[in-house]
Formats: C-alpha cells, structure tokens, sequence
C-alpha cells in the first residue's frame, strides 16, 4: 500500500505516486530520447519530466507543468480534476490517446485520487520557466466578423467550416467544442495534432459526467494540402496565439497519406529507424465509434 514519507504532503505525494507508478503519465507527455527511453521519469530527474512528449500515432501529448502559454497554468485544480473525469472543461477537450486513457481508466478513479493527481500536476513550476501570460488579440475576431478576410490565407475556410463550433472569437462552446484561441494544444511547437485532428477528425467518448459523444469531423478528404495548411497556420497565428505559421501542404499531405507526423521527434530519426513510425490503429482520434463498441468492449 502506498505511503508517504514522513514530512510529505498526503495529497500531493500520493499525486505523484499516481503519475509517476500506475499512471504512467510521462510515456506519453514526457520527451524521449534516440532510444526511445524517457529522458526523465520523474521530477527528480530534471525538468524535461511532464514537459511535453514527441509524436505518437500522429498526436503531441502537451506540456503538463505550470507554464501558462505551453501548459496548465492557466488551469485550476478543480479544471484538472474535471477534465480527468469527464474529459472536457470550458477551455480543453481530450484528444488522441488521451481520449483512450478518459474512456478505459481515468474516468473510474476515485475523487480523491483524481484530486491527488490534480494537486501534484499544479505543484510542478513551469519548464521552460513562463514566458508571460496569454493575451487574447480580438482583431481576429472582428475581422472574421466584418466578413474582412480578402487576402487572409485560411480565414475564408476558417468561417465556413470551423466557425460553427470554435465561433469567430475562437472561444468554441463551454465543454462541447474546445476553444483555439490560446490553446496550448494549438500554439505548441509541434503542430502535428492540429494537422492530424483537421485531416483525420475525432470523437470525443462520453461518460457519466457528459453522456454526449462530440465529433469533430475529418477534412483530409474534403480540402487540399493546401487549404488544410492555410487554416492551421490561421489558427496558431489567430486570437493573439503567438505560434509559427510553418505548416506546408507537403507536410499535411505527408501526415494524410503517409502517416508521418509534421515534426518527425524521435519515432522517424531516419535509415533504420521508420520502424518506428506510428501505428495507424483507427481513423481519427484513437477513440473512434468504428474501433470501439458499448461501455465497456473495446473492438
């Protein structure tokens, strides 16, 4: 049984047995090296620990420190425990794995240690240390608002295809559609899952807190390397998101008929190493009705 050690705080190092041991958080949203090994299992081993992991199956696991730009500084513990959860709250939506991990683990945590995991993710300071704050641009706004997008690469798309949901504000609806504007998800060096989620779209899984199944409908079949390129670097650039527009429709076209993520990360180093190149387990986010059936018969 689990024990903290003397001086310890319970909660919180009971947070850190859950991520660090049967959570196994870092596999995914920690770096890893050439040979694949996570450069840091926990906190003790330096600050890559949680800061965010390299592509698998076409998807960026995001920083889980306290950075408020790239990770969860904005979020409170009470956001953390509900998106845990229930996979949703007013500003993010369980994507990829994740949404795997929603529907077949955490879910069916106890509250206590769901409140555990919350209170230790939001002890770990932020890495790189913050670079400020997130300050909403609302030009994008009125722009897409005025109809003002002659010239502006991936707006037009942006307002006939996206708006619906993400709204021109970028602000999407309170735990249905995630919001863009300020999104670490969006706004993080590696693209490739916002790539990914507008070529091959997704689900959100539902649960007893929110019984509705969300989809985001898949594009790659609808619009052209191109145009998918325009509307992501429209996206990280929008709303005061301060990423680079770098997205190239070769990129897009390589990740949609090939499956290789935009930034390659250590799962394509070259030569001998496309073994390792994701494994394509079901259109979409890996949670996909077609690759899952009932509550509780994985397909």
């Amino acid at each position: 049984a689990f024990v903290p050690a003397p001086g310890e705080d319970p909660v919180v190092a009971r947070g850190e047995y859950l991520v660090t041991g049967p959570g196994h958080c870092g596999a995914c949203h920690t770096p890893r090296g050439f040979a694949m090994e996570e450069v840091a299992l926990d906190a003790r081993d330096g600050a890559a620990y949680l800061s965010g992991g390299a592509p698998i199956d076409n998807w960026v696991a995001p920083s889980l420190r306290s950075d408020p730009v790239l990770g969860l500084g904005r979020w409170s513990e009470e956001d953390l425990y509900y998106f845990l959860k229930s996979g949703r709250t007013d500003h993010a939506a369980v994507f990829g794995g994740m949404a795997d991990v929603l529907a077949w683990s955490t879910r069916y945590f106890t509250d206590g240690d769901l409140r555990a995991i919350a209170r230790y993710l939001k002890s770990l300071p932020a890495v790189p240390p913050a670079r400020g704050d997130y300050v909403y641009d609302p030009s994008t706004a009125e722009m897409l608002d005025e109809g003002k997008i002659a010239g502006v690469a991936g707006a037009e798309i942006y307002l006939r295809e996206c708006a619906v949901c993400h709204s021109v504000d970028g602000a999407g609806i309170p735990r249905l559609f995630p919001p863009l504007a300020g999104n670490p998800v969006v706004v993080t060096d590696d693209p490739t899952s916002v790539v990914n989620v507008v070529t091959n779209g997704g689900v959100l899984p539902p649960t007893d807190r929110a019984p509705s199944a969300v989809a985001m409908p898949a594009y790659g079949a609808t619009l052209s390397p191109q145009q998918i390129a325009d509307v992501v670097n429209f996206i990280r650039t929008g709303w005061g998101n301060d990423a680079p527009a770098n997205v190239s429709p070769a990129e897009v076209a390589r990740l949609r008929d090939g499956g290789k993520p935009i930034s390659p990360g250590w799962n394509e180093s070259g030569g001998g190493w496309l073994i390792l190149l994701p494994q394509r387990y079901g259109a979409g986010w890996t949670f996909a009705p077609r690759t899952h059936a009932g509550i509780d018969e994985a397909q």
